[in-house]
């Protein structure tokens, strides 16, 4: 099993949409081999999301419960994970800004506001 797919079965609270979802992404980036969709692979890769998060979420609504809890905690609740996405959600807000406001800006490896672009202007 890929690394980065923690067990949702049996989860309290039980497993969030977005667990899920996460979940069927790093499944399908790791059968796919596609890291990062292009503009060729987006539709099929976001198909292929869908179909394995719903597959997902069908099969948990089907077993039985499970006597114990999953032995690791899914990535979604995990506070470094959190601190992770807030500071993406950070840059991508303030990489918007820049645009909105006509400042001059570089871009990084991904697409995002530069690191020292984003200390000068917050």
């Amino acid at each position: 099993m890929c690394r980065n797919i923690t067990t949702l079965r049996g989860l309290e609270p039980p497993a969030t949409d977005a667990e899920i979802e996460a979940a069927a992404v790093q499944y399908v980036r790791k059968v796919t081999g596609v890291r990062a969709p292009t503009a060729a692979t987006q539709e099929a890769f976001d198909a292929a999301v869908r179909a394995v998060a719903e597959a997902t979420a069908t099969v948990l609504a089907a077993l039985p419960e499970r006597r114990t809890p999953p032995p690791t905690v899914p990535p979604l609740r995990r506070a470094e994970v959190q601190a992770r996405i807030a500071a993406r959600t950070a840059a991508r807000e303030a990489h918007e800004r820049a645009h909105e406001l006509g400042l001059p800006h570089e871009h990084d490896e991904d697409g995002l506001l530069a690191a020292h672009d984003r200390t000068a202007r917050g």
